[in-house]
């Protein structure tokens, strides 16, 4: 056990450290977690009276109490019940009620102190597994119990002074303030010349938007018929040669189609074949001859454009280069229509910037205006690129939101991977300080004018 000059010590340095406090937050904290100096506990709570009960402010070893989590709307109304029927520190009675005793044995010590903190509408509970009265030594301890009341106090103290309002306007006041300034009129002349000479400084204009590094020139790989994906060969990002399989789209359809059509060129050949036997001694056969050879044409080019049909169900690389695809696996047995893209092939050192400019935010770009993209990656360290070209009209975007879409490209030296994403920020034309400032409240004020 500290000794008594020593526990006043401590006593002092925490109503200082108390009145240091900022804010009601910090003081709150403060006072669940560093009470501890004074009286050991394992727990601390801090609980205020409002309307409907109370709630619990501060909880030790914790940042943020939830308000309307079950526990502390339980602890809250309990505590709310024992702050209206006593105004002194004590020990805090266990509820007799089977549903709260068993509450209070489950999450909490058996033993509580209440320290109540009348002029700001709150009290301090404090929890340990040891009793109050015994255990260090019963003069002791009511001296620490003594010196935590006192701290509470001067938190309490602290507290109300957070809370004052500022004094109301009134026009004596008004008075007083002009008199006593009024001396300084040539420094408050200067300050606003100083400022008017600020806010007409050239400045450039710039805006913030998303972005992200594209392709260049990428080739679509297209599904060459309509037909259900069986199987995606390549991964994302994947490294491909020119013929490697990307693609393999379910060919069973396919394969009975070009049986049945070779069982019905088989046929065909047969019967040409009879009919130009026929022929030779049959002058009424001859006249068949030619119908038959084009029914034999004729199934010969449905078998061969079956078997070209087969061999495009697998989908090859046309190109080499990396392989942009977001998920090989939503695309397992996803139907396909003709024409539609599955994937991209695209050369890694061809990239582009693509940046989604807002409408809100847009603002007039001029040819080869200068970006700067930050990397969510590597945000120290920018790079450079140059504007291409800005939509002619804004696209919705994956948020709901509408935006024109810019290319730039990099500058010479500045590479990034295919994918990445991050914040570009875009230069226009200069304009004076006060102008850029109120380029966006100007715009609402517009809007919402009607002018």
């Amino acid at each position: 056990m500290s000794s008594p000059q020593a526990l006043l010590a401590v006593l002092l340095q925490l109503e200082q450290r108390a009145r240091a406090c900022a804010s009601e937050d910090e003081l709150t904290f403060f006072l669940v977690n560093d009470a501890y100096a004074l009286v050991p506990y394992r727990q601390a709570v801090l609980w205020q009276a409002q309307s409907g009960g109370g709630r619990i402010v501060a909880l030790s070893g914790l940042a943020v109490p939830d308000a309307h989590a079950p526990f502390n709307v339980w602890l809250a109304n309990l505590l709310a019940q024992h702050a209206a029927s006593t105004s002194i520190a004590g020990e805090f009675p266990i509820p007799a009620e089977a549903d709260d005793a068993g509450m209070w044995a489950e999450h909490l010590p058996a033993h509580a102190w209440w320290v109540p903190l009348p002029s700001v509408g709150a009290g301090l509970l404090l929890l340990r597994e040891e009793p109050w009265q015994q255990g260090e030594g019963s003069a002791g301890l009511r001296g620490q119990l003594h010196l935590l009341e006192l701290f509470a106090d001067a938190c309490a103290h602290a507290w109300g002074a957070l809370r004052k309002p500022r004094a109301p306007w009134s026009f004596a006041g008004a008075v007083a303030y002009v008199r006593h300034y009024g001396r300084t009129r040539r420094f408050q002349c200067i300050a606003a010349v100083v400022v008017l000479l600020l806010l007409c400084l050239p400045v450039r204009q710039s805006v913030l938007a998303p972005a992200e590094v594209v392709a260049r020139n990428p080739v679509a790989v297209r599904a060459p018929l309509p037909g259900v994906v069986d199987r995606i060969a390549v991964t994302p990002n994947q490294v491909v040669k020119a013929g490697d399989l990307l693609v393999v789209l379910d060919a069973r359809e396919l394969e009975g189609r070009l049986e049945t059509a070779r069982q019905g060129l088989a046929v065909a050949e047969a019967e040409l074949r009879q009919g130009q036997q026929q022929a030779l001694f049959d002058e009424r056969s001859k006249a068949s001859v030619a119908l038959l050879q084009g029914r034999r044409d004729q199934a010969f080019m449905e078998v061969d454009h079956l078997s070209q049909s087969l061999e495009r169900s697998q989908v090859r690389a046309e190109r080499a280069g990396t392989v942009v695809l977001d998920e090989a696996g939503d695309w397992i047995g996803r139907p396909v229509a003709l024409g539609e893209r599955i994937m991209q092939i695209a050369d890694p050192q061809e990239i582009e910037l693509e940046v989604l400019l807002p409408v809100a935010d847009a603002i007039d770009l001029p040819q080869d205006a200068s970006l700067r993209m930050f990397l969510n990656t590597a945000p120290a360290t920018p790079l450079a690129a140059t504007l291409l070209r800005v939509g002619y009209r804004a696209s919705p975007t994956s948020d709901g939101t509408l935006a024109y879409r810019v290319r730039a490209r990099f500058a010479a030296g500045d590479t990034a991977r295919l994918g990445l994403k991050g914040t570009a920020k875009l230069y226009g034309h200069r304009t004076v300080l006060l102008a850029y400032l109120l380029r966006r409240p100007l715009a609402h004020a517009r809007v919402w004018l009607g002018f």
